[in-house]
C-alpha cells in the first residue's frame, strides 16, 4: 500500500474577517494535490484572527483565548473542505476552551464528517503565558489508510510520546508546530526525525511561518516529509522538503517498505528496544521508555 501526505504550511498574517482567513486556506489548498490522503497544517496558524478584534495591538497574552470564539467557525471550514476534497485534514491546532480551562487541541478532519481531536499534553515553557492546560491522552487514530499519533512541536521533543503511539500502532507521526527562533525549529525538526529512526515510522513535519504582529510571535521552519535512514529510502532520510519559497510538500510512502525495514532493516530499533527491555528496567528501577516496549 502507498499513502501520499502533504505538508502544508498556512503564514499567520493580518485578516478582516473569517472569511478573508477562510480565503486565505483555501487558496493554499489549491496547490495541495488532489490524490493526497492526508493534509497537514501547522500549529496555531489560526492565531492571525486575532487581528480581526480592534484592540489587537493592545492585548495582553492572556487573550489568546479569544481565539477559541472562532471554533465552530473553523470545524466548519474544514469539514467542508474534507468532505469537498475527499482527504484527511489535519487542520494544524487551534484553541478550544472547555470547562473554563483552554486547551491547544489538534483537530483531525474526515471526509465522511467525523471530527477527532488530540489535546497537547506538554505546554513548551515559552507558551507557559498563554494560561493554557496540558492533555492527558495519547491516542492514536485510524482516518484514512493508515494508523497516526499528532505530535505537536514541544511533545516532539517528549521521546516517550512517539514511542507510546508506535506500540499502539501508529507508522506515521504528524507533527504541526510554532517555533519562535530558528533554534527552536530545528529542534523540533531534529527530534521529528530521531522520533522517525527510533521508532521506525515515518513522519510528517509542518511549521507555521510568518514576521510576527503585535502579542503574535513570528514563525520558522520549513515542512519536510521523513523517514528512517535506511537503505529503502533516500541516504539522509529526507523524502520531500521545502524552502522559503516552497511551503508546500507531498511524498508517498510506502507501507511494504516501512514493514519490511523492521523485518530486515540495517537498524532495527523497534525489535532491539523491546529485546533488551529487561535491560532498561534493570538500570532504571522500572522507570524508563523502554519499559513501555513490549
Amino acid at each position: 500500500m502507498e499513502v501520499q501526505v502533504t505538508s502544508c504550511q498556512i503564514e499567520i498574517r493580518p485578516v478582516g474577517s473569517f472569511l478573508e482567513f477562510e480565503e486565505q486556506v483555501r487558496h493554499a489548498f489549491e496547490r495541495v494535490p488532489a490524490e493526497s490522503d492526508y493534509v497537514l497544517l501547522p500549529e496555531l496558524f489560526t492565531l492571525g484572527l486575532l487581528t480581526t478584534f480592534e484592540d489587537f495591538e493592545s492585548m495582553p497574552v492572556t487573550d489568546y483565548r479569544r481565539l477559541a470564539g472562532f471554533l465552530d467557525e473553523y470545524k466548519a471550514l474544514f469539514s467542508a473542505l474534507s468532505e469537498e476534497r475527499g482527504q484527511v485534514i489535519l487542520a494544524g491546532t487551534t484553541l478550544e476552551e472547555d470547562g473554563g480551562r483552554l486547551f491547544n487541541t489538534a483537530f483531525i478532519f474526515s471526509p465522511d464528517g467525523r471530527i477527532q481531536s488530540h489535546r497537547k499534553t506538554h505546554i513548551f515553557p515559552g507558551e507557559a503565558a498563554w494560561n493554557t492546560s496540558e492533555g492527558d491522552r495519547l491516542e492514536v487514530f485510524s482516518a484514512g489508510p493508515v494508523t497516526f499519533g499528532m505530535a505537536v512541536c514541544y511533545e516532539m521533543e517528549i521521546p516517550e510520546i512517539s514511542a507510546i503511539y508506535q506500540q499502539k500502532g501508529a507508522d506515521l507521526i504528524f507533527c504541526p508546530s510554532f517555533t519562535f527562533t530558528p533554534h527552536g525549529f530545528w529542534r523540533v525538526r531534529h527530534c521529528t526525525h530521531a522520533r522517525a529512526i527510533e521508532n521506525q515510522v515515518y513522519a510528517v513535519h509542518c511549521p507555521t511561518v510568518g514576521p510576527g504582529y503585535g502579542i503574535i510571535k513570528p514563525g520558522f521552519g520549513t515542512g519536510a516529509v521523513l523517514s528512517p535512514c535506511d537503505l529503502a529510502w533516500t541516504e539522509s532520510g529526507v523524502l520531500a522538503e521545502g524552502s522559503e519559497e516552497e511551503r508546500i510538500v507531498t511524498a508517498k510512502l510506502s507501507m511494504e517498505a516501512l514493514y519490511e525495514n523492521r523485518r530486515t532493516g540495517a537498524a532495527t530499533t523497534v525489535r532491539d528496544r523491546r529485546r533488551r527491555k529487561s535491560l532498561y528496567e534493570n538500570e532504571s528501577g522500572g522507570v524508563d521508555r523502554g519499559g513501555m516496549i513490549r
